[in-house]
């Protein structure tokens, strides 16, 4: 795992001395190493830093040449299958390696097939730069899935590209201008969504995308957005292609759905998975998991420990709130698999001091709240391994949100009452306060089996009510994943622009509304949320972190999988359950599900109460100008008073202003 930076430009640069500063200011992706190449003549400029995971030897250094000296690259990510790759080269031609690093492999598979046939053949995460020097061309690409973070943008008369945007900053004179209409996203999503960014002209690479750059070339942009990142990239002709579409995976899955028996589905994902967690423990430096006692993390740990000669590293977090605890339920599973098991209880006041780190650690404004215990367990895990696995993307592929499950339920039970009648619902709803429901809830909840309990009522009440005058199921769904239902009232010149979720062409053909919104989490929600969020934090302490989930074979066969195999009888993720379960006993896993958090309302109104209040000024908005002060005062009024539990919204406008306060 690494950081890569560079440019591509037609005026004169400081090669060395730039791209220096560019990657030294990612010297947390790689502190082992790093490397410089840049042709003036050409200028093209390419940096490295070097987090070393396999071969740990001066073999590995990058920039690095392919055999035949036509390509040179810089590659962030694990190639997990380079050894077959390598086999395959081997059949085909001479093939002298200098060492075994996955970056030689596929380097030397550029000059045999070319790049994007390589890509096709490597099973991964990555982000890679590539600079053909007899084409003169400059290639971009991302992993399938979105793990490994690319920016890219036209600043400073200059092509400029990184995996984190604290590169691109420092690049001499670049001009920092916060878009404020993917400001208005932040506040939807709590996250910048692809191909967006906080600043204006720079932009995120899908996922499974190939952009290439030639100058005096034409430029090709299908990306269907109203604001096409290539109108600004002048004499430097730009197209961009996918080598791999989740669309074209998850429409020929259900098209050709798996027929086999429920046996031979449990027995043919345990299979498929047991593949992907032994290829992902590629390593030369020591390896363990986060281990949070959920369905996903466990049935990675448990086929991990399957296969191990010795007792697999775990790790996680644990917080004195019962809410928010999942360390006891992470211990007990540990214990049965036999886990050389590593736990952390962090005070609330260990936990708040992150919030000072966040700015630094997303250089982009970014407000999942899980930020914080996903860096307390990452910084838990980095003491004692380089490399950890995570259960990550389990839900996306084997229906396990909520949502998935309760959309159609609920639209199918209200949807077909008069909107007077359902909004006159939403109005008796939201006269309770979140913290009355909690209260009925808990006495209520006494004569409920332990499975079918649940937390938070009150405020999923409450955004229950808010959802209840939608006129479609997208509608409901894209509600569900709303923050603020209309941040360009909040935000001073902001428009949202639009997203995969809103412009049209992101819908498959389905009938089944679970398989669309699995869908469409895995194109927005997953790479831009969920991804994000662990890469920042883990690089952030060096640590790499790896998704079997996300093995593109797995993903082939979950979009295969009949609906009634993912969400059954109101649960979801049945057919995952049952190759837990073989390993680990269900009364160890079966209990109400649970977001990995920390207690943000309390915090709030408590201890954060003089840091927010600061940052949520009234005279300090109108003078920033990003924010309308008076929607984010009534909630912020309405939160401190308890009358409602605003901290979602609230959080998505303190880390803004925390980062604009971190990096002005």
């Amino acid at each position: 795992m690494c950081g890569l930076t560079g440019y591509f430009s037609n005026r004169h640069i400081h090669g060395q001395e730039t791209l220096t500063v560019m990657a030294n200011v990612m010297r947390h992706r790689g502190p082992d190493d790093s490397g410089y190449w840049h042709d003036d003549e050409a200028g093209i400029g390419l940096a490295h830093r070097r987090l070393s995971i396999l071969d740990l030897s001066p073999a590995g250094h990058q920039p690095m040449t392919s055999p035949s000296g036509r390509f040179k690259i810089v590659f962030n990510g694990e190639i997990y299958n380079h050894l077959e790759v390598r086999h395959e080269l081997e059949k085909s031609g001479d093939c002298h390696w200098r060492g075994h690093a996955d970056t030689e492999t596929i380097v030397a598979g550029f000059d045999a097939w070319g790049i994007e046939a390589t890509l096709r053949r490597s099973v991964g995460m990555f982000a890679l730069a590539v600079w053909d020097k007899k084409e003169r061309t400059l290639t971009l690409a991302r992993d399938r899935l979105g793990e490994k973070p690319l920016y890219f943008g036209w600043n400073c008369g200059t092509f400029l590209f990184a995996s984190e945007l604290k590169a691109l900053r420092a690049f001499p004179g670049f001009e920092a201008e916060i878009n404020r209409n993917a400001l208005t996203l932040l506040l939807r999503h709590n996250y910048i969504p692809a191909p967006y960014s906080i600043y204006c002209g720079i932009f995120k690479l899908w996922p499974g995308t190939i952009l290439a750059l030639q100058k005096g070339a034409c430029s090709v942009c299908p990306w269907g957005f109203d604001e096409p990142p290539f109108e600004a990239f002048q004499g430097i002709g730009v197209s961009l292609r996918p080598y791999w579409s989740l669309r074209d995976v998850a429409e020929q899955g259900l098209a050709q759905p798996f027929t086999g028996t429920e046996n031979e589905a449990v027995a043919e994902l345990e299979r498929v998975l047991t593949a992907a967690v032994l290829s992902q423990q590629i390593s030369d430096v020591p390896l363990g998991a986060f281990l949070s006692g959920g369905v996903d993390s466990s049935t990675i740990v448990a086929l991990m420990q399957a296969h191990a000669a010795r007792p697999v590293k775990t790790f996680t977090i644990g917080f004195d709130e019962d809410g928010y605890n999942e360390a006891k339920f992470a211990k007990v599973v540990a214990r049965h698999l036999g886990t050389e098991h590593t736990e952390l209880y962090v005070t609330s006041s260990e936990a708040m001091a992150v919030i000072t780190l966040l700015p630094t650690l997303y250089d982009e404004p970014f407000s999942d709240s899980s930020q914080i215990p996903t860096f307390l367990v990452s910084q838990l895990a980095r003491q004692h391994v380089t490399v950890a696995l995570s259960g990550d993307a389990g839900d996306e592929l084997f229906g396990g949100y909520n949502r998935y499950f309760l959309t159609n339920a609920i639209w199918r039970k209200t949807g077909w009452l008069p909107i007077r009648c359902r909004s006159a619902l939403a109005r008796g709803i939201k006269s309770v306060s979140p913290s009355r429901w909690n209260q009925l809830y808990s006495l209520a909840a006494l004569a409920f089996p332990n499975k079918m309990r649940t937390t938070q009522v009150g405020d999923k009440a409450h955004k229950l009510a808010d959802i209840l005058e939608v006129n479609s199921p997208e509608m409901f769904y894209y509600n569900l994943l709303s923050h603020w239902k209309s941040p360009g009232d909040v935000v001073v010149g902001g428009h949202e622009p639009p997203t995969i979720l809103t412009n049209g062409n992101g819908l498959i053909k389905v009938k089944e509304f679970e398989y669309q919104m699995m869908y469409l989490d895995a194109l927005s929600y997953l790479p831009d949320d969920i991804l994000v969020k662990v890469d920042r934090v883990a690089m952030g302490v060096s640590l790499e972190t790896r998704v079997p989930f996300l093995d593109h074979r797995v993903v082939d066969f979950a979009w295969r999988l009949p609906l009634e195999l993912k969400i059954r009888n109101g649960y979801g993720k049945w057919l995952l359950r049952q190759v837990l379960y073989k390993y680990v006993p269900k009364e160890l896993i079966e209990r109400p599900k649970t977001g990995f958090g920390v207690p943000i309302d309390s915090w709030l109104r408590g201890p954060l109460k003089e840091w927010a209040e600061e940052l949520l000024a009234e005279d300090r908005l109108m003078q920033e100008g990003f924010f309308n002060p008076a929607p984010i005062r009534q909630k912020w009024h309405e939160h401190l008073s308890g009358q409602r539990n605003w901290q979602y919204h609230l959080w998505d406008v303190l880390m803004f202003q925390a980062w604009m306060e971190s990096n002005t």
